[in-house]
């Protein structure tokens, strides 16, 4: 299936307003997303296609619409306006949480879950619980018609129809409930729980967070294929760190408390159950104190429950099927593959799974090929040097993956049970592409270079429709060169000025990195871009390199960076600046550096002048991690190991030891109400920078989470960061 139109999407596109600068409109258009269709789900008939649209690309508030094939005609489902009238939406702390650790900016309908046809969906707003009727709405009332509320107790998190759409499981105050869709199936009444916490800090249906934020599971509950019992995690943080996340702007308000596992400490204690309809349950066993970490659960009409479980380290795996009687778990589990690695392993989406034949799917490392690689009852099938970073469909005709030999794109394509990968069976070309494939049916988005922000098109009978979009157009786009940089052909991306004529003048260079594991910035797409013209446009040479540890490069170029993540990431992003010196060598001024991220992005900034004061002339760093010691378990542990086993690895990954080092312009920003990366981190290294009388500019944030999403603040914070860069690089 061809996708490499370049056919800007453009002309669908709300342009640029004059009065409103780019740094406010890229927050209030979450960075030009808004308006685009989003969670595509094809029917297995490939009659329908769900998605999630917002009436335009500067409103928040997503719709829940339907694309029907036969009459190639697009029609709104649910709209939360109509639904909800004059009221406002309310969301529930839990709720905030959920959306924080999915990075979810949106608002309205951000999530549905169809049942087994697509032919009804249910969904969460404003925390209560709806069902529409996908296929049997009045087509003069859209978006209202169809769609009914459903009894719910507390605040509903997560709703999920079993597969006959029956009924409806919802997480609602640490409790999971089911309720019908009809009177004759009203199982589990509102306001009785089906499983309820038997403890101050126990949650059932829900994931912790460390599976939300860093294994990408979201889920905690599971139903079975015959809608009679579901499978439900129950965690218990009870022995999880107390942390206090105050607001320092509201003294009078007081401190919110979380429970955070960071590197080292005690993680949630996290078990899995059967549940009955009518309130059975048995806990699913396995050794939970050599494998705590319960990474994926999967649970289809081809064969018994399958569990991935993680050792502490993430050096062991192994997955398991849930014994069943009659459908039912007994409780007991088996040990259906297994894996070691010295350094880590990878918990996939979308795997394990069942073939419709009964066999085992997964994917693997494989040495050999150094490629990430589809196996089939242990056999690698996906071809070598295809890296697959993701499972999105099993069926009949193979296996839907998302893949890519070159790090810059992104692909979706058939891999069939020989292996073989057919004509017309993924997407082409060099972009950055998603979506997914049912009954002949392609649902597909496309970001490429060529192309002026997001196409979203479904193709099917041959015919292709391009679902209408409602994005809004910055006002230009990225003009990036590509290099491969030095030695190990770091992929490196290069913004120039649009007025700079080669060779006229030498510009001041600014690296705008991520540049750590699981971090991708370097694609074939232009909207990743827009920031970084923006930037450039402020009269930069701008540099975007992924180095080591980055995805889509294979097993052996991710694990380079254990044990050490400061020298091996700081160390690519200097090789890239030496080979965009090389390539520009009368374009780019390397006496004037700076480097500016986020995140991750912000501890490589904070670390560049910190170590390398020789190459960087000042840094911006937001929210960044100074101490690893203060993150979380799963991601912490897997790069640096346990800090009780290995303290000085950590302390020559932290930047508090190289506070006395300082010796150019640092600005660090926060924001001071971030639950993941918590502001003491920004605040340690201020207090050892002070300490060892180091200037530097501390920019904290009230009311900010680990993204800064308000406008006003995000425009003047963008500003402020231009300033900073120009008054130290004399651009």
């Amino acid at each position: 299936m061809t996708a490499d139109s370049t056919r800007s999407p453009t002309a669908q596109a709300r342009p640029l307003h004059e009065s409103v600068s780019f740094a406010r409109l890229f927050a209030r258009t979450a960075r030009f997303t808004l308006g685009v269709p989003r969670s595509l789900a094809v029917s297995d008939d490939g009659r329908r296609v769900l998605f999630l649209r917002s009436p335009s690309g500067t409103e928040r508030a997503g719709s829940l619409w339907v694309y029907d094939v036969d009459a190639g005609q697009e029609r709104c489902v649910a709209d939360p306006g109509l639904l909800l009238g004059d009221s406002d939406e309310e969301l529930s702390a839990a709720e905030r949480s959920r959306r924080e650790r999915s990075r979810e900016s949106g608002a309205g309908i951000v999530a549905y879950a169809p049942d087994a046809t697509h032919t009804s969906a249910c969904f969460a707003l404003s925390g209560r619980l709806w069902l529409a009727d996908v296929t049997g709405a009045d087509r003069s009332r859209p978006g209202l018609s169809g769609v009914r509320e459903l009894p719910a107790t507390g605040r509903v998190i997560d709703p999920r129809p079993d597969p006959a759409g029956r009924r409806v499981a919802y997480a609602s105050d640490g409790a999971l409930y089911v309720v019908g869709t009809d009177t004759d199936t009203n199982t589990g009444v509102a306001g009785t729980p089906l499983v309820e916490p038997d403890g101050e800090h126990v949650v059932w249906g829900q994931a912790e967070f460390v599976a939300a934020e860093e294994m990408n599971r979201l889920r905690g509950f599971w139903w079975a294929p015959d809608g009679r019992s579901l499978l439900v995690e129950r965690y218990d943080e009870s022995a999880v760190p107390v942390w206090h996340v105050a607001d320092p702007a509201h003294p009078d308000r007081a401190p919110r408390t979380q429970r955070y596992p960071a590197a080292g400490s005690i993680d949630a204690d996290v078990s899995l159950w059967a549940v009955g309809l009518d309130g059975s349950r048995v806990e699913v066993g396995w050794d939970r104190h050599r494998f705590p970490y319960l990474a994926r659960v999967a649970w289809s009409e081809h064969g018994d429950p399958l569990l991935q479980v993680l050792s502490r380290n993430q050096q062991d795996t192994q997955v398991l099927a849930a014994d069943t009687v009659a459908g039912a778990p007994t409780g007991s589990t088996r040990v259906l593959a297994s894996d070691h690695d010295e350094v880590w392993l990878e918990a996939y989406s979308g795997v394990p799974a069942w073939s419709p034949d009964g066999r085992l799917v997964t994917v693997r490392a494989d040495a050999a090929t150094d490629t990430y690689r589809v196996t089939v009852e242990g056999e690698p099938v996906s071809p070598p040097g295809l890296q697959v970073s993701a499972v999105v469909r099993v069926d009949a005709d193979g296996v839907l993956v998302r893949a890519t030999s070159e790090p810059t794109e992104l692909q979706r394509g058939w891999v069939g049970w020989d292996g073989s990968i057919a004509p017309g069976a993924t997407t082409e070309g060099a972009a950055v592409h998603a979506g997914t494939v049912a009954g002949g049916t392609w649902a597909v988005t496309r970001g490429g270079l060529d192309a002026d922000g997001t196409q979203v098109f479904i193709v099917a009978g041959g015919q292709r429709h391009e679902l209408t979009n409602h994005q809004t157009y910055a006002g230009f786009r990225p003009q990036v060169t590509m290099l491969r940089a030095g030695q190990r052909q770091l992929r490196t991306a290069v913004l120039l000025p649009p007025d700079h004529v080669p060779g006229s003048r030498r510009l001041p260079v600014v690296l705008a990195p991520y540049g750590g594991p699981h971090g991708l910035m370097c694609v074939a797409a232009s909207r990743p871009f827009l920031e970084a013209q923006w930037l450039a446009d402020q009269g930069f040479c701008v540099v975007v390199a992924d180095g080591r540890g980055t995805p889509h490069r294979g097993p052996a170029w991710d694990r380079t960076v254990r044990d050490d993540l400061a020298g091996v990431t700081l160390q690519d992003q200097v090789d890239a600046l030496a080979a965009v010196a090389e390539a520009y060598p009368h374009d780019v001024d390397t006496g004037r550096v700076g480097i500016t991220g986020w995140s991750y992005g912000g501890y490589l900034s904070a670390l560049a002048v910190l170590v390398r004061p020789d190459v960087f002339c000042c840094a911006v760093a937001g929210a960044p991690v100074t101490d690893w010691r203060l993150y979380d378990t799963f991601y912490t542990e897997r790069y640096l190991g346990h800090p009780d086993e290995q303290p000085a690895v950590y302390d020559a990954n932290s930047l508090l030891p190289l506070a006395g080092r300082l010796e150019r312009p640092l600005m660090l920003i926060h924001g001071l109400a971030d639950d993941n990366v918590v502001a003491a981190h920004t605040l340690q290294l201020s207090s050892a920078l002070l300490a060892a009388g180091r200037p530097h500019t501390v920019l904290p944030l009230s009311g900010v989470t680990h993204l800064a999403s308000q406008e006003v603040v995000a425009e003047n914070l963008k500003l402020l960061q231009v300033r900073f860069l120009s008054e130290h690089l004399g651009a």
